[in-house]
């Protein structure tokens, strides 16, 4: 088990996923990963979203934390640069992994209920989250 920091893209009605093909199965996650050692969740968040997307973000709050192979904390976060869907981290050039592929993409928010999220329960905590702050 290790921690894992993620973050949350919201732009236009759209979310910022990674599309994962592995084994023959499709699946998405939010952009993120282990978070190394001396590293805090956020910085690890930040350091993912350029390695998975190319983009430099600015991390807010943590807005879902849940125990799922280890604990993984969610950063709502803001691109503040870079160009989304040019990441250079070890999923894109990596030749010796045989971890599947990763496509940076974005979904309409509505549609997260629909796809299969993993882990389904940070879906459901991040929509919770968006939807009360849509109703203040």
């Amino acid at each position: 088990m290790r921690n894992r920091a993620a973050v949350i893209l919201v732009q236009n009605s759209k979310t910022a996923l990674i599309k994962r093909v592995r084994d023959g199965e499709v699946y998405y996650v939010f952009p993120g990963g282990g978070i190394e050692e001396g590293e805090t969740p956020q910085i690890a968040a930040k350091r993912e979203a350029l390695e998975e997307l190319g983009v430099t973000v600015e991390v807010k709050k943590c807005i879902a934390e849940i125990e799922w192979n280890g604990t993984q904390s969610y950063y709502s976060a803001e691109i503040t640069g870079g160009t989304f869907g040019k990441g250079e981290g070890k999923e894109f050039t990596g030749t010796q992994r045989d971890r599947g592929t990763y496509l940076p993409i974005w979904i309409p928010t509505e549609d997260l209920t629909t796809l299969d999220i993993r882990p389904e329960e940070a879906v459901l905590q991040i929509l919770s989250h968006y939807l009360s702050d849509a109703a203040k």
